[in-house]
């Protein structure tokens, strides 16, 4: 049995397709998103079922549509699938106002101008997000990417169109510290990723960000105090799983050689100096750094 949901969600005149796209084209083997064009389909796990969700993007509209293994349709489904929607494409970030606070900022104003319409793109969930910092911690991207690979082929759950679902906590649960190791996860990160499902199982770790200027904050001690997990882990979770756009990306070389670049400065910008120049651009510090990423660099940031 199978159960279809459509949605159709109206794009700002400057979207960046390229760059939504190019976000979920990291795995160039596509075994759980593939990219074609102007479109994206991605398994993902919908109520406890494997789903394929592809979105379609043309001219100023997205449409959404959602293919679900032995499950009806409810009519709320529209509504969370059209919310899902909106966050990974990044829609729920108030990119607008930054723009219309930067524009004529002295050293970023023209920055933001030629790239006006950037957002951070999302991961479907915020466990997508937190699994692939995990993985991410001290490794170059390209290692990254291959054991995110083998361990969705390991752990993720086949729809029926082929493609597998990025696992959800459940499911990783039931791979032992031996499997995660042998995806490629050091001792650290297969215990950090364990620990995190069977936290969230039991109700001790929620992810969200509660209501409340402390949100943050607490969601950040809350993950903290998980062994594996630092401040780097946290930060990028924060930016690709909550929309969550003042955590501070000092310590990406990418954004201080582009700062550098942006500042006119022979020598290297330190990661200190760095967290001190994006310190004036709260609440907006994550957002300052894509436009940095993005400014001599592709989409994968």
């Amino acid at each position: 049995m199978k159960a279809s949901c459509l949605t159709e969600i109206i794009l700002p005149n400057n979207y960046h397709m390229r760059d939504f796209l190019a976000f979920h084209q990291r795995d160039e083997m596509g075994i759980s998103e593939t990219v074609q064009q102007n479109q994206i389909k991605k398994g993902i796990i919908w109520h406890e079922k494997p789903a394929l969700l592809t979105i379609v993007i043309e001219k100023n509209r997205a449409k959404i549509h959602l293919d679900i293994d032995g499950d009806k349709v409810c009519s709320s489904q529209h509504e969370t699938l059209s919310a899902l929607a909106s966050h990974m494409l990044g829609l729920k970030q108030s990119v607008e106002v930054f723009e219309s606070i930067y524009q004529e900022h002295p050293v970023i104003g023209e920055l933001v101008t030629r790239q006006a319409g950037l957002r951070i793109y999302q991961s479907a969930t915020p466990f997508e997000a937190l699994s692939w910092a995990i993985i991410g911690q001290q490794i170059s991207l390209n290692a990254a990417i291959s054991i995110r690979r083998r361990f969705i082929q390991a752990v993720g759950i086949p729809h029926s169109s082929g493609l597998l679902c990025h696992p959800n906590h459940k499911q990783v649960m039931q791979c032992s510290e031996h499997g995660l190791r042998q995806c490629g996860f050091s001792v650290g990160k297969a215990n950090a990723l364990l620990n995190v499902c069977q936290l969230i199982d039991s109700g001790v770790l929620e992810l969200n960000i509660p209501e409340g200027e402390d949100g943050v904050e607490r969601l950040t001690d809350s993950l903290l105090a998980i062994k594996g997990i630092g401040m780097w882990t946290i930060n990028y979770t924060l930016l690709r799983g909550f929309n969550y756009l003042d955590g501070s990306l000092h310590g990406d070389v990418a954004v201080r050689r582009n700062l550098q670049y942006l500042l006119r400065q022979e020598d290297k910008v330190s990661a200190e100096q760095a967290e001190k120049w994006l310190a004036d651009f709260s609440p907006w510090k994550a957002l300052v750094g894509a436009h940095l990423w993005r400014q001599q660099s592709s989409s994968g940031y």
